[in-house]
């Protein structure tokens, strides 16, 4: 049974790294690539059928996605748009509930209101892989792209929340509005504090036991888990806990980790990242013999037209709720126009149509339990789940194919008052290295006489100085600038590979130590990435 499992598993992670090159051959998303593979292995005759346990989402997945998306998540950008991401993460989940609770029960023979707004509460809440890595290597916004990794961290928290107080009123047959409203509050806030007391209890660790590098990284694999299960013992958000303590310990980081760290805990989660979202997406796909089979008294075709209207009805939803949201604000507040540029039509557009689902609204649709309280089958669950994954499908194949070309379309700009990201890091550089020639002539002036080396050191500085100055000054915010700028990272791109193959060529004459050419590989590595992330 064992070496079947783990035969399984290796066969599904080769299937997701060949899906994922193809993929990148035909320049299609991975998620949505991912999910139509695992859909046609479903229909591979001999294959063994592969069900999701609940808790093999929510306890082994969930915390440590999530703990990656909010250590990569920008703080600053995160507080500065702090309102459209509580308009969507919030917002948004409840009216998406409150309509499909209401259009269910209308048009599905069968649905309560508690199903409808157990069945809003799974599929509000869009996914954020989905919407990022079809936005990546597209030019677009960094408001745009802030704000849909703030709406993501949010709003599993808010959905499941929803999730659980419609299953209750399911289960009990009970819904009071007061006590809802009070145990949301409750959930939540302490949700958050569990997450930023745990957080903190490992920021003390970190900071004042003698670990290493690897130690270091191990204990940011085990921190997700622990907020996760905390909160969830006593019965709080274990999604808020995470996602609260993964910010807290991101932005206190730089207090505790020195360089080894950082670039070794970044290596080693880019690659566990890439493989679980793999893995959860291709299993997506693998799902959908089990959603068909136990469909029960609706055929095939009443439950795929369900799907359908209810993935209609959630892109609508949220386009019509873009709009209003995006500029009423701005037309009844003074402050809200002086403090935030104007979206346009173009970015509320781009934000209303990134509303990919994805693996949430899978694991909760699981989750619904066999059983109800009474001993008998759970109402509409094997419907629940099919409708479930037709909405994954329709918005990842639909929206996510469809996106890049809305994109392309509407022309979006810029509206930031900020300056591009290659001034904001020669800036950045300046201050560096002005702050560092300074040092040196206050603290070193002796020094500085006598050393040869530290002399040139600060020779070193100053050209630094002098070479970002120019760079600054010949950086202009129009369309000339921005051509100038990307012939300039063409070269660059042009000279670090020559540098690079200089670099093979030394390593074939055995002239230098192999730890000295990695290093210098390293930086080679380091200043290409720079690069490709600015012309992202």
């Amino acid at each position: 049974m064992l070496h079947s499992t783990l035969l399984l598993i290796l066969g599904l992670l080769f299937a997701v790294f060949l899906l994922v090159m193809l993929g990148q051959k035909l320049h299609i998303s991975y998620p949505i690539f991912l999910v139509l593979g695992g859909l046609a292995l479903s229909f591979v005759p001999g294959l063994p059928r592969v069900a999701i346990a609940p808790d093999l989402i929510f306890l082994i997945f969930l915390p440590p996605l999530l703990y990656e998306a909010a250590w990569t998540t920008s703080w600053n950008d995160f507080w500065r748009w702090r309102r459209p991401i509580g308009l969507l993460a919030f917002g948004l989940v409840a009216f998406t509930s409150l309509i499909v609770a209401y259009v269910a029960r209308a048009i599905i023979p069968g649905f309560t209101l508690a199903l409808g707004f157990l069945l809003g509460g799974i599929i509000s809440p869009p996914d954020a892989v989905a919407a990022t890595s079809v936005l990546r290597g597209i030019r677009v916004p960094r408001r745009v792209t802030a704000i849909l990794e703030g709406e993501s961290l949010i709003n599993d928290a808010s959905s499941l929340i929803v999730f659980r107080f419609a299953l209750a009123a399911v289960l009990s047959g009970l819904f009071v509005w007061q006590q809802a409203a009070t145990s949301f509050v409750v959930v939540s806030s302490m949700g958050l504090a569990v997450g930023l007391g745990v957080a903190y209890g490992f920021f003390l660790i970190h900071k004042y036991l003698p670990t290493t590098p690897s130690i270091n990284t191990v204990l940011t694999f085990m921190a997700p888990y622990v907020m996760y299960l905390v909160a969830e013992e006593f019965h709080f958000s274990g999604v808020l806990a995470v996602v609260s303590g993964g910010l807290l310990l991101s932005h206190l980081s730089h207090q505790v980790f020195d360089a080894n760290t950082r670039l070794q805990a970044n290596s080693v989660w880019a690659s566990v990242s890439f493989i679980l979202n793999g893995l959860v997406f291709i299993l997506i796909g693998l799902q959908l013999p089990i959603a068909v089979e136990g469909l029960g008294n609706y055929s095939l075709q009443q439950a795929i037209t369900y799907g359908l209207l209810m993935s209609g009805l959630v892109i609508v939803i949220r386009l019509l709720w873009m709009f209003p949201a995006a500029f009423i604000p701005r037309w009844l507040s003074r402050s809200i126009r002086a403090s935030e540029p104007s979206p346009g039509w173009q970015g509320t557009l781009v934000l209303g149509w990134a509303g990919m689902r994805g693996v949430l609204s899978l694991a909760s649709a699981l989750s619904v339990p066999l059983l109800a309280a009474n001993g008998q089958a759970f109402p509409q669950r094997n419907l629940i789940l099919f409708i479930t994954f037709v909405v994954i499908l329709v918005t990842l194949v639909l929206q996510g194919l469809s996106l890049p070309v809305i994109i392309r379309l509407t022309k979006i700009v810029e509206r930031d008052d900020r300056q591009p990201l290659e001034a904001q890091e020669a800036g950045v550089r300046l201050h560096l290295r002005t702050a560092a020639v300074a040092h040196l002539k206050r603290k070193y002036p002796a020094e500085l006489a006598s050393n040869e080396l530290i002399a040139r050191l600060q020779q070193r500085m100053e050209t630094e100085v002098s070479l970002t100055t120019r760079t600054l000054n010949s950086l202009e915010i129009d369309e000339s600038g921005r051509d100038t700028l990307r012939q300039y990272h063409l070269v660059l791109l042009d000279v670090l590979d020559v540098e690079r193959q200089a670099l093979t060529h030394l390593r074939r004459q055995d002239s230098f130590d192999d730890e000295v050419l990695s290093q210098q590989e390293a930086q080679l590595d380091l200043d290409e990435a720079k690069v490709k992330h600015i012309e992202r």
